[in-house]
C-alpha cells in the first residue's frame, strides 16, 4: 500500500464522483480526508449515527453485526472502490454494522451532511448512489438465499467457484482472508469451514495453508449446483 494519496487523485479514483460538477468537487474536497487505519481498527460502531461516508480506497473492510450477548458475525466485506452502509448516511439512521478493517486500509472520509448535500444537488452522484445500493440489496438478498438454501457442503463449494472465477483460475487459487473470517462469512464455524474443506481433499482440492489447488473443477461446479438468481449471471 503506498504512504500517500492526494485528496483530488483519492476522489477522482472512485468512480462514484465521475459526473460531479467542478463546485461539487469543490465542495466535496472542503469537507473530506484521506485516511489510514490499520489492520483491526473498528471504523466505527453498531448503534453509533454516522458522522461521515466511508469509502474504500485500498484494502477491505468488514461489516460485522454483533448481538446483546456479544456474539459477532461477518454480513459482508466491503472492497475498494466500495461505500460502507451508504443507506444509514443517506438517512442518518444509526448504523446495523460495525466496521473492522480485515487489513491495512486507505479510506475517504466525506462529511455526513456534505454528502447528504451533494446528493440534492447532483443528479450523477445520487443516481451512483442509488446503484451502489442497489448492489448492496441484491448482493444480501443472494447472501441470504444462500444461508437459508444451501447446505454447507454447497455453500464451501460455491465460495470456491466464485474465488476461482475472481481470480480467473480453475486451477489454482488464494483464500483472501482467514479461514475464521471466511467461516463467519459463509454463516458457520470454523470447525465446520475446516471439515467441509477436507472432505473436499480427497478428491476434489488439495490444500497447502491459503493456497487451494482445484484437483477437480468440474466435481466442485457440481456440487456447488450454480444457481444464476444466487450466484450471479456468469454462473
Amino acid at each position: 500500500m503506498e504512504s500517500e494519496i492526494s485528496l483530488p487523485d483519492a476522489i477522482a479514483s472512485l468512480p462514484l464522483f465521475a459526473g460531479v460538477s467542478d463546485e461539487g468537487l469543490r465542495n466535496l474536497q472542503a469537507a473530506c480526508v484521506v485516511q489510514q487505519a490499520p489492520r483491526g481498527v473498528i471504523l466505527f460502531e453498531q448503534g453509533a449515527e454516522p458522522n461521515f461516508q466511508v469509502a474504500v480506497l485500498e484494502g477491505a473492510v468488514h461489516l460485522l453485526g454483533r448481538s446483546g450477548q456479544g456474539q459477532e458475525m461477518v454480513i459482508e466485506i466491503v472492497e475498494a472502490p466500495g461505500l460502507l452502509l451508504p443507506a444509514a448516511v443517506v438517512s442518518g439512521a444509526p448504523y446495523l454494522m460495525r466496521a473492522r478493517c480485515i487489513e491495512d486500509v486507505k479510506v475517504l472520509m466525506i462529511k455526513a451532511d456534505v454528502f447528504r448535500r451533494l446528493l440534492e444537488s447532483e443528479p450523477s452522484l445520487a443516481l451512483a448512489v442509488i446503484g451502489s445500493l442497489s448492489d448492496q440489496f441484491r448482493a444480501m438478498v443472494r447472501q441470504i438465499k444462500t444461508l437459508k438454501l444451501r447446505p454447507g457442503p454447497q455453500r464451501v463449494a460455491a465460495y470456491l467457484v466464485s474465488l476461482a472465477r475472481r481470480q480467473a483460475s480453475d486451477k489454482d487459487v488464494t483464500l483472501p482472508y482467514e479461514k475464521g473470517l471466511i467461516a463467519s462469512q459463509l454463516g458457520m464455524t470454523r470447525e465446520s469451514f475446516s471439515r467441509i474443506l477436507s472432505a473436499l481433499q480427497r478428491d476434489v482440492i488439495s490444500m497447502d495453508g491459503q493456497e487451494i489447488r482445484i484437483l477437480d473443477y468440474s466435481a466442485l461446479l457440481e456440487l456447488s449446483a450454480p444457481d444464476p438468481l444466487i450466484d450471479g449471471p456468469d454462473a
